[in-house]
């Protein structure tokens, strides 16, 4: 695990003990400080093996900080309470950033983005590691970073952050920072789309004069993202030359031609050659659960893209396969109005065959896509792909790609993914 004498003497309180909660009581604890721990959630309290105190009822004026979830929203009572005592909140990818100048010399790479995230973190991970460098993958993705053994001199940390991540975050300076995109998801906690934005461009705001910014054209246009950095050296990922994507096996379709431009700036601006690069982007083996294929049953192919909780997020994956047999649904995103947003989806109709629709989107999503396309209610996950398993015919695909959260029905997105595999398998 990562510790710092920098904790050592200081109290904190942990707010959510998740994974990431769980980690930062233990490397908090390792490096000497002393923790009081909660989670509103009776489960999360029982599984916990360490002490726990209601810091509802607790003064926090004892605590050096408050260290929270990414989830917790700053309309928490418990935020609320320690923003007006003057305490700092702050969640564990600060206390990483804190802890650097105590750790051996190691870059950091962070990436965030509305969609593409997780895939350009782990192929960016990837490369490294395939040309050698000593890499560590982790934030968003993978082990919570406190767990995570501290890197040599000269290793490289690649951090997927999301924008509840980066709100709680205040002081880290990545060598390269990379955001791809920016279309409207977590609103219901941002508000609108100006405090999304500047979620995101706070990655930009904590970078040293110089440092590398890699930035889809179209955020910086719409966004201004690169408002406050500060003297940044700046990439747009739309003019990079990656090569031919047809050399990429797992890097199928336009959204990961994008993904793929970001991490071939990201690995240039550290050092990378052309040639580790490119046989990097030919040997990534692809992110579970994005545009992962499952296999072929009957001559039809089967994709499991679960991770597309959003439209904009499923409609590249749409364009990707001719003749698609597109299983959606579960818990949609809103928009403003309250309606479920599918106009990110709608330009790419023209490969699909039928759409198989389950969850509690089913009835929002089936009077949007009737007039131009068959709909079929499934309901279920097994009855979806059940239905198209018996509708689609050898060179289709069958692909979920959801457009929506999971919860509803699944635990998560990787549940739901494991799910339909495990229906693929069965066939």
């Amino acid at each position: 695990m990562i510790t710092s004498p920098v904790f050592a003497g200081k109290t904190y309180g942990v707010f959510g003990l998740a994974r990431s909660g769980v980690a930062t009581v233990a490397a908090l604890r390792a490096s000497g400080a002393t923790t009081y721990n909660w989670d509103d959630g009776e489960a999360a309290r029982n599984s916990f093996a360490g002490d726990l105190t209601n810091l509802h009822d607790f003064d926090l004026t004892q605590l050096d900080a408050l260290v929270v979830s990414p989830g917790v929203p700053h309309s928490a009572p418990l935020f609320v309470k320690a923003v007006a005592a003057g305490i700092p909140v702050i969640g564990d990818i600060e206390l990483f950033a804190m802890a650097r100048a105590t750790l051996p010399a190691a870059a950091v790479v962070g990436i965030t983005g509305t969609n593409g995230k997780s895939t350009t973190t782990a192929l960016i991970h990837h490369i490294l590691v395939a040309s050698g460098r000593n890499a560590r993958m982790g934030g968003n993705i993978g082990l919570p970073i406190m767990s995570e053994a501290p890197l040599p001199t000269g290793g490289i940390y690649v951090l997927e952050l999301s924008s509840y991540q980066l709100e709680l975050t205040f002081s880290l300076d990545c060598e390269v920072a990379v955001l791809l995109n920016i279309t409207p998801d977590h609103l219901e906690r941002h508000g609108n789309m100006a405090n999304y934005a500047a979620a995101k461009a706070r990655l930009f705001a904590m970078q040293a004069p110089g440092r590398a910014a890699i930035v889809g054209a179209l955020a910086e246009a719409d966004f201004d993202v690169l408002e406050t950095a500060e003297d940044p050296v700046i990439t747009f990922i739309e003019d990079v030359e990656a090569g031919n994507q047809s050399d990429w096996p797992a890097l199928q379709g336009p959204h990961n031609l994008q993904n793929a431009r970001a991490a071939v700036a990201a690995c240039a601006a550290l050092g990378l050659t052309d040639a580790e690069i490119a046989a990097g982007l030919a040997s990534y083996p692809g992110l579970p659960h994005r545009m992962q294929r499952i296999g072929v049953r009957g001559g039809v192919l089967y994709v499991n893209d679960s991770k597309a909780t959003n439209a904009d997020s499923s409609a590249p994956a749409l364009a990707a396969f001719p003749r698609t047999h597109w299983i959606a649904g579960g818990r949609p995103k809103l928009a403003a109005d309250g309606s479920a947003d599918l106009s990110a989806v709608m330009p790419h109709l023209g490969n699909l065959v039928a759409a198989y629709l389950i969850g509690e989107a089913a009835p929002m999503f089936a009077p949007v896509l009737a007039p131009h396309l068959p709909v079929v209610m499934s309901g279920t996950l097994a009855s979806a792909v059940s239905a198209a398993a018996t509708a689609a015919k050898p060179g289709d695909t069958v692909l979920l790609s959801p457009a929506c959260a999971s919860f509803d029905q699944f635990r998560d997105f990787e549940h739901r993914g494991d799910a339909f595999r495990q229906l693929v398998e069965a066939l």
